[in-house]
């Protein structure tokens, strides 16, 4: 096939099918916490750590894990030790981080068309550079999960039961918050930070309609969002559309469908 004759298309593939794993397996803990806003405020800090680093002259993808890797323990300390409440918390983050952004991006201009790269993605200028970080945040974030799969559930489910049970749910709380917070950032430059938190939270919303456990739902979720990169990327190149865009309008397609199959099940 003509697509495939492209190496920049192959590393889309790649590149989107990886990150679709990634990102919809850790997207079925923050929607049973009932914590789906946290996508969407760390994608916004995630560009405000791009634009730092455009300013300072330093690698956005580095200035962007370092900076939301540092609000996400900010946003889970504050969780943890006040009384406001979770969602609160991320929209004063959210919205404080996406001014912030834009002063920085008005003050200079120069880099404007760069940050507009981050802000609706471009899954086909990816290099080599993207591919090895995503590679190895792939094998980080299946080794952490697969160790920590069961004690992870707990504290989604029943935070409360879990630490008088004697996990320290403090502990996996920010190591959670940390694997969430580096995969957004890597995954801006390809999906978007307005688009990552659509591709983390509704694969895992789609799958938990039809699984009969929480296993199953983190199997599906892997399977629609796969699915979901590699029909875009098609339809994107042929039709010559935004791929993260198209991907996510996918993704909602398919959530439409499955509201229609559930509600005929009753």
């Amino acid at each position: 096939m003509e697509i495939f004759q492209y190496t920049f298309m192959l590393k889309a593939f790649l590149a989107g099918t990886l990150i679709a794993a990634i990102a919809s397996s850790l997207g079925m803990f923050v929607v049973v916490k009932r914590f789906s806003m946290l996508s969407d405020a760390l994608a916004h800090i995630s560009l405000l750590g791009v634009a730092i680093g455009f300013l300072t002259s330093i690698a956005p993808n580095y200035s962007s894990i370092a900076f939301t890797l540092l609000a996400s323990w900010v946003i889970e300390y504050l969780r943890q030790n006040n009384k406001l409440y979770s969602d609160s918390i991320l929209s004063i983050f959210l919205s404080g981080s996406l001014a912030l952004a834009i002063i920085i991006v008005s003050a200079s201009a120069s880099f404007n068309t760069s940050l507009f790269d981050y802000l609706f993605g471009s899954i086909v200028a990816i290099d080599d550079t993207d591919i090895m970080i995503i590679v190895l945040l792939g094998l980080i974030c299946t080794v952490t999960l697969y160790a920590n799969f069961q004690r992870f559930l707990y504290i989604a489910f029943d935070e409360e039961s879990a630490k008088a049970s004697g996990i320290n749910t403090k502990l996996l709380n920010y190591l959670l918050i940390s694997l969430v917070s580096v995969v957004i950032s890597v995954s801006i430059k390809i999906v978007g930070a307005l688009l990552i938190g659509a591709m983390m939270i509704i694969p895992a919303i789609i799958a938990m309609q039809f699984s009969q456990n929480f296993k199953s739902s983190v199997v599906y979720a892997i399977i629609i969002s796969i699915v979901s990169v590699i029909l875009g990327l098609f339809i994107s190149y042929y039709a010559s559309l935004p791929s993260g865009a198209t991907i996510v309008v996918l993704l909602l397609f398919f959530f439409m469908i499955s509201l229609v199959f559930k509600r005929k099940q009753y």
